[in-house]
């Protein structure tokens, strides 16, 4: 690529860092995605992003499946593509957005795996003791009463919990959007009892809610880990991941309320079909509904 081509590729990263304050998970993703497409353009000889056609991106993406890329990776690189090339229009740097009408193969969608009632109290029930066994129960009773994402429950701070109102403020939840959520009685529970023994573990002007034993921010992977210990502690053979707490947390809320739109509130989610897969979840109560409410489902 020319000296202006990688000039306006590093301009456009910058912005997404400075002035749309992408998560750096996102950054790395789109520098990441963006490298390889200029890495298609060094292969063809092409040295300006104004030479790209929609030909070219199709056959970049084919590339890319053929080299293994699942669909759900070959939508986030053409998402990446299409917001550069937006930015390159929106400067006057190239005449045509050519990965506007670009399509990744379609992905089966799975459903999520979750934990029935019964699983969820044998891992959250029973005593536990000591100052580390008490901060995992407050961790994963929050994970299901909140259905927290593993990077929210990280970054939550103290002044960020609000035990006399039962509530929880996620500050920066994904895509930088904060949201409000009540916190249940069993997490207010197993807060109160970690709470002293927080005070004791952090380190001066560390404001993080969940420390380590060295009173620093518990990070994304020490949560697994405890996790994984905290199953195998209590004689649980299926792999629970932090995820499915979230999971488990929106199919059972689902099943109970039946509130698509409060569930997608709860969860943080901007567009409701990413909500709607939980319905799936839950096909028994929607057959019964079904069978009780469509005047020729039954036989009389």
């Amino acid at each position: 690529m020319s000296p202006d081509a990688e000039a306006q590729l590093l301009e456009y990263l910058q912005q997404l860092n400075e002035i749309r304050r992408v998560s750096p998970h996102t950054l790395s993703s789109y520098r990441r995605d963006l490298k390889q497409l200029g890495g298609y353009c060094q292969q063809k000889a092409i040295t300006d992003w104004s030479g790209l056609q929609a030909y070219d991106i199709r056959t970049h993406i084919a590339a890319r499946h053929r080299s293994g890329l699942g669909s759900k990776s070959l939508q986030r690189e053409l998402s990446a593509i299409r917001s550069f090339f937006n930015y390159l229009l929106k400067n006057r740097l190239v005449d045509n957005n050519p990965a506007q009408q670009v399509k990744a193969p379609k992905q089966a969608r799975k459903l999520p795996n979750t934990l029935d009632v019964d699983q969820v109290n044998g891992l959250l029930d029973g005593d536990c003791n000591g100052m580390l066994a008490i901060r995992d129960l407050a961790m994963f009773e929050l994970f299901y009463s909140c259905g927290l994402r593993l990077s929210e429950l990280s970054g939550l701070n103290l002044p960020d919990i609000d035990v006399r109102d039962r509530s929880l403020m996620v500050v920066s939840g994904k895509g930088g959007k904060s949201r409000l959520l009540p916190i249940g009685g069993k997490a207010i529970s197993a807060l109160e009892k970690w709470l002293p023994y927080r005070l004791q573990m952090a380190q001066p002007l560390v404001t993080a809610l969940f420390v380590s034993n060295r009173g620093q921010r518990l990070g994304q992977r020490s949560i697994q880990l405890r996790l994984d210990l905290w199953c195998k502690t209590h004689g649980i053979d299926a792999h629970v991941h932090p995820h499915m707490l979230r999971h488990s947390f929106a199919s059972h809320l689902l099943e109970s309320s039946q509130d698509l739109r409060a569930v997608q509130e709860l969860l943080g989610h901007s567009n409701i079909s990413t909500t709607q897969i939980y319905t799936h979840l839950d096909f028994t109560h929607l057959a019964t509904v079904y069978d009780q409410a469509h005047p020729r489902a039954r036989k009389k």
